[in-house]
């Protein structure tokens, strides 16, 4: 038998890295001068890398490892499905039990009426389908024209061609002539970086109306969705104001128009609740989700459809579909996921334990002298870097070169901590523990202290002229 194995030494197994490895959202040039860090084990909120470091992963990977690593009930779920049925469909008027067991799981866990799952492998082609979804369902229903889906700068819905055109990232649409025809943007909700003199609360009803505007110009009988994370992630952790989900839902209401929520970060607890949407007291059409769905063992996404958006698809052939949907083995471990969240109260310990004492650990971080914001929601939280104490001027320096810095700092720390522009995001497993969160601070704080020892060095402790 085949085992994968650490056997190299870490520099050869960085240049064979080099060598071979395509690596996603990188200069592949300056990571192969640099090197890879080889991630070799993990258990818990804890990575080991080929050096032997133990690393604190305060971003659950990418956003996903709900549960933590190193579950042994998961790999034997996978392993027993994989004896009994590794693979089989979903086309042609067949399916299979963990199929029809995790989507019967997932009505159940999800608001409202959302109770039909159309499978995906992950959130980006989830996305994908939910274009072609909306685009169908108003045809059926008798308006083909309905088919623009509005959407937000600095959104973030995936990478596939679809996903990144739904997503408001304009680096992104930069390569390959995106976004594709039928996609149009409204501003986020961050005050922070946008709100300028403005009360925050009338910040964030002004981009709801964004909505409102964008529809009225479009033409009402145009517009099929609108589409958005209900906390952006990758965007930064961006928190909209408390005016500004009530009023989206108020004009998706009046308009008729579908809402999705971009679950696939804040869904599985990530907020304290099951769902972001329910954080939010929104009601979704279509939800998106994955990552937290498996916890990142297995890919897989879903879109999760209201009763009255699949029974107006059931009365066509949805032309659509992935080889991998459903697939048993990743359906399996999702199920085996959701009965460790459910089973060991974790959503409940988010709310009422680690999502509390990490928001009064965090906003401590408010007094340094590099941090100008702090925010949070369940367990996802951001924090704004500023030249100057006070203000909300950003650094005279490119986007991003103080938020590099600081990053380096964590890795040299052993925290994973990631950088969006010059705001610093977490979003560790949800089963992280109090003294788990004074870790994370306190390297978190280190890591502060010598970035900002660093840009004063450099000289770019200077805010961008107004």
């Amino acid at each position: 038998m085949n085992k994968i194995t650490n056997h190299l030494p870490t520099a050869e197994l960085q240049a064979i890295d080099a060598a071979h490895h395509m690596h996603p959202f990188t200069a592949g040039g300056e990571l192969a001068q640099k090197g890879t860090r080889v991630i070799t084990g993990a258990d818990g909120i804890w990575l080991r890398d080929s050096e032997g470091n133990k690393i604190l992963d305060a971003m659950a990977g990418l956003w996903c490892v709900n549960i933590g690593y190193g579950r042994d009930s998961l790999a034997d779920v996978a392993a027993r499905q994989m004896r009994e049925l590794p693979y089989y469909n979903t086309f042609f008027q067949t399916t299979h039990v963990p199929a029809i067991a995790l989507a019967q799981k997932l009505a159940e866990l999800a608001p409202g009426d959302l109770n039909n799952v159309f499978y995906a492998n992950g959130g980006s082609d989830a996305n994908d389908t939910n274009i072609r979804m909306v685009r169908t369902y108003w045809a059926e229903k008798g308006q083909p024209q309905k088919e623009v889906i509005i959407s937000r700068w600095n959104a973030y819905h995936g990478s596939t061609i679809g996903g990144t055109s739904l997503g408001g990232m304009k680096g992104m649409h930069g390569q390959g002539s995106l976004p594709i025809p039928g996609i149009e943007f409204i501003d986020q909700p961050n005050w922070w970086a946008e709100g300028g003199d403005s009360d925050p609360e009338e910040f964030g009803l002004a981009c709801a109306r964004q909505l409102e505007e964008k529809i009225k110009d479009l033409g009402e009988d145009k517009v099929a969705a609108f589409i958005a994370e209900p906390v952006q992630g990758a965007g930064g952790v961006i928190v909209a104001p408390d005016s500004y989900w009530p009023e989206i839902q108020r004009i998706c209401d009046k308009y008729d128009i579908l809402l999705i929520a971009d679950e696939v970060i804040c869904g599985f607890g990530r907020t304290g609740e099951w769902f972001g949407s329910q954080y939010y007291d929104i009601r979704p059409d279509i939800m998106t989700v994955a990552k937290g769905l498996s916890s990142g063992y297995v890919p897989i996404g879903a879109s999760i459809v209201s009763d009255e958006v699949a029974a107006v698809l059931a009365g066509t052939e949805f032309n659509h579909g992935y080889t991998y949907s459903g697939h048993p083995v990743a359906c399996a471990v999702a199920l085996e996921n959701l009965r460790i969240l459910e089973e060991e109260g974790i959503v409940d310990h988010v709310k009422n334990v680690a999502a509390p004492y990490l928001a009064e650990q965090w906003h401590s971080l408010a007094d340094h002298p590099m941090v100008g914001e702090t925010r949070i929601v369940g367990l996802m939280a951001s924090l704004a870097l500023v030249p100057k104490k006070g203000s909300r001027a950003p650094f005279a320096s490119d986007a991003g070169t103080v938020g590099l810095m600081t990053r380096e700092r964590c890795f040299a720390n052993n925290l994973i901590m990631r950088h969006v522009g010059d705001r610093m995001i977490i979003a560790p497993p949800l089963v992280i523990t109090p003294a788990e969160i004074d870790d994370l601070i306190a390297r978190a704080r280190k890591s502060l202290d010598e970035a900002y020892e660093n840009v004063k060095k450099a000289g770019l402790l200077v805010a961008k002229p107004e």
